[in-house]
């Protein structure tokens, strides 16, 4: 059993100032700095981690990723073209190469990144391409070894097309019976927009027989016309799927008219289908096609929230046929989609940190110890205390992540952002990158 923890000195993300402690892997007490009752003297073997005024945060949530295809930048080869199609051949070319130790060893070290910044729940896609569901099984095995510290959740994602790929629909319905979370598709990549439509309604069915959450690549493409969120969302009305339903990408929305989005936002808004935007990925593969001015390709993030829509921010890729670069890190995919959708208001900056922390938390169906901004009493300690004052701060400087705390267990640590300037006709000091 963890020893018990006290952080001192510490803001929330709704800005208030606490000190907070932890034992037996629960938040058992929650004082205003200073006046505290010191629940903590009674407590023996007590760690005071000292804040210094920095925020303790829910932690972060990736909605969005793809560990199967993580850390494998070229096999066979390098993405020349940069587009989401030429993505999709190599990953194509370099699947009969896949065995399950490799998935699960990649999948596995982009994990231990994602857990030292402040990750601790995550859904990934798997392909279900693969004829032996190599990449299903090995992500099925990290989930069962990570599942004491991390939430792991795993789709169903017939790359190939659920009705194109020739044993599409019985794969993923063995992916499934293996034990896979979420039903996945990707309608915009069958052969026609009809089968495209008839993918939707056959796999929320399925979704709705077995009692599982969908999450779909949705219209991920320059394409105006390609409307299959509209399909999503009318399957999800018919098959009772409320609040289960997630739309993933939605990038066709970028360029579609405004009045198909006027009419579009209310629908999904009263379906209650969650859209997750991955702005490093959106903005890197859509356009492509285009010359001056270029479509950078993300979704309406900001009307889409402003209709009442729960919106999250996924990383998608790191060092994969698709994009060359990333870190795990849930701040810059923040920061990113906070420049690209123009969100610097003072809400709008606070709406890209609830992007990464309690809007995924929802759309995954997390509960006690993700979602929501203020600290709860007897919640699990999930906690990452950030070096920033504020979320704002947070996203700014894609602060240190000093703690990074599961259940009340410690998983990482990292001492505070500073540089040591050795100027011409000054002394020598420390500045810290929060000043």
């Amino acid at each position: 059993m963890s020893h018990p923890i006290l952080f001192r000195d510490v803001y929330t993300v709704s800005g208030s100032h606490l000190d907070v402690l932890v034992h037996q892997g629960k938040i058992v007490e929650i004082s205003p700095h200073g006046e505290s009752t010191h629940s903590s003297t009674a407590l023996s073997g007590v760690e005071v981690i000292e804040g210094e005024g920095g925020l303790l945060s829910p932690p972060f949530v990736d909605a969005h990723f793809h560990l199967d295809a993580t850390l494998s930048l070229g096999r066979p080869r390098l993405n020349r073209s940069g587009t989401l199609f030429e993505g999709i051949q190599i990953w194509a070319e370099q699947k009969p190469m896949l065995t399950e130790e490799d998935v699960y060893q990649r999948a596995k070290e982009l994990l231990h990144w994602a857990i030292a910044r402040g990750t601790l729940a995550m859904r990934t896609h798997v392909d279900t391409g693969d004829r032996e569901l190599r990449a299903a099984r090995a992500l099925i095995k990290l989930r069962a070894e990570v599942a004491p510290y991390f939430d792991l959740q795993i789709v169903a994602f017939p790359q190939d097309g659920y009705l194109r790929h020739p044993r599409g629909v019985e794969l993923l319905t063995e992916a499934l019976d293996l034990g896979v979370d979420v039903v996945g598709g990707i309608p915009h990549f069958e052969r026609t927009t009809a089968a495209g439509r008839e993918s939707v309604a056959l796999l929320c069915r399925l979704a709705a027989d077995r009692g599982l959450r969908v999450d779909m690549h949705c219209d991920e493409t320059d394409d105006p016309q390609s409307r299959h969120i509209e399909t999503l969302a009318e399957q999800t009305h018919r098959f009772g799927l409320q609040g289960r339903v997630t739309a993933s990408h939605v990038t066709s929305l970028h360029s579609a008219p405004h009045d198909f989005a006027a009419k579009l936002i209310p629908l999904l808004a009263e379906s209650e289908i969650h859209v997750v935007a991955n702005p490093l990925i959106n903005i890197t593969l859509q356009g492509r096609r285009d010359s001056y001015p270029k479509r950078r390709g993300m979704t309406r993030v900001d009307e889409l929230m402003a209709g009442g829509v729960n919106v999250s921010f996924g990383h998608d890729c790191v060092m994969d046929p698709w994009y060359a670069l990333g870190s795990a890190d849930m701040l810059e995919v923040a920061q990113m989609g906070l420049h690209v959708g123009q969100l610097t208001s003072l809400a709008g900056m606070r709406d890209c940190y609830r992007a990464v922390t309690q809007n995924p938390a929802k759309a995954l169906g997390l509960s006690e110890g993700f979602s929501g901004e203020r600290l709860t009493l007897n919640a699990p300690a999930n906690l990452i205390l950030l070096d920033a004052k504020d979320p704002i701060e947070a996203i700014r400087l894609r602060a240190t992540r000093r703690v990074v705390m599961s259940r009340g267990h410690i998983l990482s640590r990292a001492p505070k952002s500073a540089a040591t300037l050795t100027l011409p006709d000054e002394e020598s000091r420390c500045v810290t990158f929060r000043t």
